[in-house]
């Protein structure tokens, strides 16, 4: 798909405009209307692809809440069945929320072996909506000092979960990807962090990460990439454990096989081993 039409689709699913104004810009770029009927639905659906099924035998996946000073916060939590402990991973959703494809990468990280747990940071706003595209908008109501507040008592609950050995790390995409940067910097007892195409900290409170961490970034993602050089640096500068991966001729939210406008295998594969070997350095 030409690039235009691809960076468009993410300002809207972003809610940097709105669907007339997404309409009007596809418009002015030449995309017929076959071509725009087809982008909107593509944009509706959510989940197309399961690599694990929900009712996987080899699992034990519920809903759970934990709290965070007096928030309620809903999640996803999967396992595998054997009654053991097991490092945590908490699995921070992109800015779509806590969406069917979300739930079923914490079942991947649960077959992995992992404890994982993903929250719906949209519950003090009413939880993640039916309709995919109010998302964004709802996301952009959020106080970014809260939400990693929450999401720090999320770490908290995993730590102290009696299927957990008390090691915990974060995974975080697209939006998550940025709270990742953001959680690993407050102090929340995290052993590792993996950022998938996430904005990154201003360099000041770069001294603050006490995590190890993994950075997955596309070639063809302009606007995140534009902030790398500058968090290297500091990361560099202060001495912070990390790894920086950039995967050619993928986009934005390349991971997210339920997008085909975006879903790039060969960079997803690669860059899912890498986390898997990550964790498991650091965790088991």
């Amino acid at each position: 798909m030409e690039k235009k039409i691809v960076d468009l689709c993410s300002q809207y699913v972003r809610g940097d405009f709105d669907r007339r104004a997404f309409l009007d810009q596809l418009g002015r770029i030449g995309a017929g209307a076959t071509a725009t009927f087809g982008l909107l639905a593509a944009l509706k659906t959510d989940a197309r692809a399961q690599i694990v099924p929900q009712d996987d035998a080899r699992l034990v996946a519920q809903k759970v809440e934990y709290d965070a000073q007096g928030v309620k916060i809903s999640a996803y939590l999967a396992r595998q069945k054997e009654d053991k402990k097991r490092p945590a991973i908490l699995v921070i959703h992109e800015n779509r929320g806590l969406n069917p494809h979300i739930q079923d990468v914490a079942r991947r990280f649960a077959l992995e072996g992992f404890l994982a747990l993903a929250p719906d940071m949209l519950s003090p706003v009413g939880g993640t909506p039916a309709d995919p595209a109010e998302a964004p908008r709802m996301i952009g109501s959020l106080k970014p000092e809260e939400t990693v507040s929450r999401l720090a008592a999320g770490v908290a609950f995993l730590a102290s979960h009696p299927s957990s050995t008390g090691k915990v790390g974060v995974v975080g995409f697209c939006w998550g990807g940025a709270m990742v940067n953001r959680l690993a910097a407050a102090g929340a007892g995290l052993q590792a962090a993996v950022s998938y195409y996430g904005s990154q900290l201003p360099p000041e409170e770069v001294p603050r990460i006490s995590a190890p961490l993994l950075l997955h970034y596309a070639e063809l993602d302009t606007r995140i990439n534009a902030g790398i050089a500058g968090f290297e640096a500091a990361l560099t500068e202060n001495k912070k454990v990390y790894e920086k991966y950039m995967y050619e001729g993928a986009n934005h939210a390349f991971n997210n096989d339920s997008n085909p406008q975006r879903y790039n295998k060969e960079a997803a594969t690669l860059a899912w081993t890498r986390t898997i070997a990550f964790f498991k350095k650091y965790l088991v």
